[in-house]
């Protein structure tokens, strides 16, 4: 019985002499003292040792103790509880971490905006496939196997079937178009293109072309420059100054490729316009006879222009954008630039 005495006043010493701060001490304490195998338990199997006549008095000192322990588990568990309300870093009336807003790719907002221009002109739009056949892709544009035309764009063939490739325009689209759809056709044709071009600054080996055709009785030339005047208005302002310079295209005739004066250098010369003052941003002109008949369209009875212009192109314009590969690089200080942009 006194020994149970002793070590019962042991331990009720060093439990009034332990220094706990934090959570993780408190819940030590509890399973050193009042876990299944802590103390608590040990002493109370001591009980079968004590002679019956001292049993009754030995059991109120343990029962004693164990209310001392827990009472003082509890009164430990406030305190650190207090503590960790008084160092917490977290400060309830400051306002939630804004949510990170992303934005459109530049070349989406540019040719959603050339898309919405030309549909207020009834423009349909057309898609087609951007691995496409050898006929659609230059054959039914006036570009037969011989052609030297072909030799203006370098194109990448897929090695399972030389006939297949990668398009180069989408010119394949209005091909598709005219072979499934008769006159009156009026659509615009927006897509990624591929030509095995070294990657600089001016050239990528993919980019984006927006191109238009329409094909109607009595259609002609200047039903062409005015659609053009309308679009590069609505792009860039009423003050751009545009001109035509007659030009080649086997899929039209006559050709002409349409310039703006600069929006950079404000037609006073620079390297973007290489200091002329003017930037070609597309090409144009009548629907070759030959393309009509190509797919049945009588050429005596129905005209067509067509149109054709590189997305990047326009946004470096609209946009200030020096060089072409930041538009695939990802990079997010470049992006985060037209988060507002609409």
């Amino acid at each position: 019985m006194n020994h149970l005495l002793q070590q019962i006043e042991n331990y009720k010493q060093e439990i009034n002499n332990c220094a706990i701060t934090n959570a993780d001490e408190v819940e030590a304490f509890r399973i050193k003292y009042l876990g299944t195998k802590g103390i608590v338990k040990s002493i109370m199997g001591f009980m079968k040792d004590v002679p019956n006549e001292q049993k009754k008095e030995a059991g109120q000192l343990l029962n004693e103790f164990k209310l001392f322990v827990e009472a003082k588990y509890e009164s430990l568990k406030a305190v650190s509880s207090n503590n960790q309300d008084n160092t917490s870093t977290i400060d309830i009336t400051l306002p939630g971490s804004p949510t990170l807003v992303g934005s459109r790719h530049p070349i989406n907002l540019v040719r959603n905006k050339i898309v919405s221009i030309f549909q207020r002109l009834g423009f349909a739009i057309a898609e087609g496939p951007e691995i496409e056949d050898d006929w659609h892709n230059f054959g039914a544009m006036n570009l037969p196997e011989d052609h030297p035309a072909r030799d203006m764009q370098d194109t990448f063939y897929i090695h399972q079937n030389p006939a297949w490739l990668l398009r180069t325009h989408t010119s394949s689209v209005q091909a598709r178009v005219m072979e499934n759809q008769k006159p009156p056709i009026r659509v615009i044709c927006p897509g990624r293109v591929y030509r095995n071009e070294t990657i600089s600054a001016r050239a990528h080996c993919f980019f984006h072309q927006v191109e238009g055709l329409y094909i109607d009785e009595k259609v002609s030339f200047a039903d062409l420059k005015q659609t053009l005047y309308f679009f590069v208005q609505e792009m860039f302002g009423k003050d751009v100054k545009v001109r035509f310079r007659p030009s080649y295209f086997p899929f039209t005739e006559p050709s002409a490729e349409m310039d703006i004066s600069c929006l950079i250098c404000n037609n006073n010369g620079c390297n973007v316009c290489k200091h002329t003052g003017w930037v070609e941003i597309l090409g144009s002109g009548m629907v070759h006879p030959k393309v009509l008949e190509n797919f049945g369209i009588d050429s005596n009875k129905y005209t067509g222009f067509a149109f054709g212009m590189g997305v990047e192109r326009i946004c470096q314009l609209k946009y200030r954008v020096n060089d072409l590969r930041l538009y695939s690089q990802n990079d997010v200080r470049f992006l985060k630039q037209f988060t507002s942009v609409v």
